[in-house]
């Protein structure tokens, strides 16, 4: 197969799977982002307890305050909508709406138990009307884990399985943890989070992505071997 037929493959594959259940996906994906940030601002407004500041360490001085993340900051919603909005068989998509709920959850229990607020940045906002505006709706509460990396870092496993299983080209995969990659040092850059939420948002989101795609394989596997 050449390369020219080889990248019409994936890419009919692509458009294909975008088209299927859309009515579902439509409704579905910002449902779902609506319930979350319904919790979550609910929980950031009113704490159960007593407020604990996280360290900003050594690591966090390393990366400047930059304005100019903000778009990568906000394209996080963009991209926890792709992964879903390519999957065609409605018992995957359940899967991956639970795991990326049980992801949300996880989350949403600690910010319960345990409100968690990054440091004041001694930065002036009004100077910065974008960041400022953010800071406005998202304060600095919720922060351990960030949530922000533990869906991005979910999203981009699943993403590289979805792609992979397409054979799509090297650069779409590389596209795909840049862009991951990118939202997670706008957290830090944005100073919405310290590198301790970071860590913790990372980890959860890599072990529930790992844990729902073996246990996507093992539905695969006992499917395949009853029929």
């Amino acid at each position: 197969m050449s390369k020219s037929t080889e990248s019409c493959v994936w890419y009919r594959q692509m458009a294909t799977a975008l088209s299927s259940h859309i009515l579902l996906k439509a409704i579905g994906t910002p449902l779902f982002i609506a319930i979350f940030f319904g919790a979550y601002l609910f929980l950031l407004k009113h704490p159960a307890y007593a407020m604990t500041v996280m360290p900003f360490t050594a690591l966090d001085r390393m990366v400047s305050f930059q304005p100019s993340a903000m778009p990568l900051y906000v394209s996080l919603w963009v991209y926890v909508s792709l992964p879903p909005s390519l999957l065609t068989v409605r018992r995957e998509m359940f899967l991956y709406g639970t795991a990326m709920a049980a992801t949300c959850v996880i989350g949403l229990l600690v910010f319960y138990f345990w409100p968690t607020a990054v440091p004041v940045a001694q930065i002036d906002w009004a100077l910065y009307p974008s960041v400022d505006y953010l800071k406005s709706i998202d304060a600095t509460g919720n922060a351990f884990p960030s949530l922000h990396v533990a869906t991005a870092s979910f999203s981009a496993i699943w993403l590289n399985f979805i792609l992979r299983r397409f054979s799509a080209p090297r650069w779409l995969l590389a596209i795909n943890w840049a862009w991951c990659a990118g939202i997670l040092y706008s957290t830090l850059a944005t100073r919405q989070h310290v590198i301790v939420d970071v860590i913790a948002g990372l980890i959860l989101g890599v072990l529930v992505a790992y844990i729902s795609l073996r246990r996507r394989a093992v539905q695969t596997t006992s499917s395949t071997m009853n029929d």
